[in-house]
This record gives C-alpha cells, structure tokens and sequence, in this order.
C-alpha cells in the first residue's frame, strides 16, 4: 500500500536514483520506438537518461514540471494521487515497456499524478523538447501516442462507470473484467495483479471484502491464482456477475 507520505514527501537520500549507462539498454525493446528508424534512434539516444530506483521510490511527483516522457524498463510502478481527505489511491499499475508523463509534456503542464516504485526500477528519461519532436516527426510514434491516448480516455471512462457501482461484489469483479487481457487459444489472465489493499483503494472499498470476493469467485472454480498473475478460468461467468445477470456473492 502506498502512504500518503510517500506520495507527497520528497526523495530521501535512499531514494536518490542510480544512473546507468546506456549500452545496458536497448530502445528498440520500447514498444513506442520500435518502429523508429536508424536514424531517428541515433538522433535521440544522446538525449536518454536511464535511471535506477529503489523501491518505494517516488519517480515522479504531482505538482512538478512536465520536463520529458519516461519509460518503465523494468520493475513495477504504481500511479497515485492523493485525496482531498488524505489518501492515497493507486490509479493504475505500470509495466516494463509502458511510457507514463505524457500530459504534462504534451500540454507543456505540471504532472497530475505521482508515480511510486512498487519494486527496483529501472526507467529511462527523454527530455520533453525531444519527445515532442518525436511526437510530430514520427509517423509511427504520432500514431501509437493517439491510439494510447484513446484508449486512456476509454479505460478512465469505464473505470468512473466502474466505480457508480454501488454493489460491493459487482465493482470488484467488473474491476477485474476491466483489468483481464485475452489471449488466443488460452484463459483471459490479470498480469501483475495490484495487492488487495491496492484494489480496495482503487475501488474504495476494504482490503477484507476484496479478499472474499476474490476467495469465492476461486471457490467457484470462476479464478485461479498463478504467481503474481490471475488467471480468468471462466470468463463467461464472471461477465455475468458483473452484468448482474447472474447473482454476485455477499463480498
């Protein structure tokens, strides 16, 4: 669970980043500039900064200058923002190959959330001037930054449909159906699965209640747990309960 301190308080010396050089990465691997081309990633990579941080690290923080993009090359992140009331809740998580920061360096405007190492991370940093020359000199960028901002516009839209639930149970499970990914030919599964407490948060609600509705829809044969992973054994049934066509469990 991340604190509201760790939200808001600056780096301590312990969350001082390392840096790393450079050869140790490879940005074709970065889903967003794979498609670039030689020259394009030789025009760029002298402005890269790729930096390591410890967990609980706050890598970056609300309020502060949309300076340049970043890039989760491995480890967890979580998104956070703070409540009026104090608390922090986790928006969404981050994996290895995702780029976060992009608003506040489109719109020139302060960062809206704050970004949280949920492990040891290592996140490479592209100055804002070159990621905005990136942006409108390359085709294949410019075209997956509108499909990613579109389909941010949807999440965060569902997720607000999600949270006017007012059955307990529904929100969880339809959390969960919002978070699935299909893959041919096997079950649809959750990667990197946010803590109980994590989705609580989110969903507002208890870590206690998240807890049993997750334990029935296991005893229900409807999930299974793998590692850090869920796997959705029945997807059919679970749209179900979160449809409410079929009558959710007390969580």
């Amino acid at each position: 669970m991340v604190t509201k301190n760790q939200a808001t308080a600056p780096a301590t010396p312990d969350d001082t980043p390392h840096t790393v050089t450079l050869q140790q990465v490879h940005l074709r691997q970065i889903p967003l500039l794979a498609n670039l081309s030689d020259e394009e990633i030789l025009r760029i990579k002298p402005d890269f900064r790729i930096r390591k941080y410890p967990k609980r690290a706050v890598v970056l923080q609300k309020g502060g200058s949309g300076d340049g993009l970043l890039f989760l090359l491995t480890g967890q992140l979580q998104v956070i923002d703070v409540t009026e009331d104090g608390r922090a809740i986790g928006l969404r998580m981050l994996k290895p190959g995702d780029f976060f920061g992009e608003i506040a360096v489109i719109t020139s405007s302060t960062r809206t959330a704050s970004v949280v190492a949920m492990s040891e991370v290592l996140v490479a940093f592209l100055p804002a001037p070159t990621a905005l020359h990136m942006f409108s000199h390359s085709p294949s960028v410019a075209n997956m930054m509108l499909r990613h901002l579109a389909e941010k516009i949807q999440r965060d839209s569902e997720f607000r449909s999600l949270l006017s639930i007012n059955n307990t149970a529904r929100r969880i499970y339809a959390f969960l159906a919002l978070l699935k990914k299909s893959q041919p030919g096997a079950p649809d599964v959750v990667e990197n699965l946010p803590t109980h407490q994590d989705i609580a948060n989110m969903i507002n609600t208890s870590r206690e209640t998240v807890t049993r509705a997750l334990l029935t829809l296991t005893q229900q044969g409807i999930i299974q747990k793998d590692s850090h992973r869920l796997i959705i054994v029945d997807s059919e049934a679970l749209q179900k309960l979160v449809d409410g066509s079929s009558e959710a469990p007390r969580a």
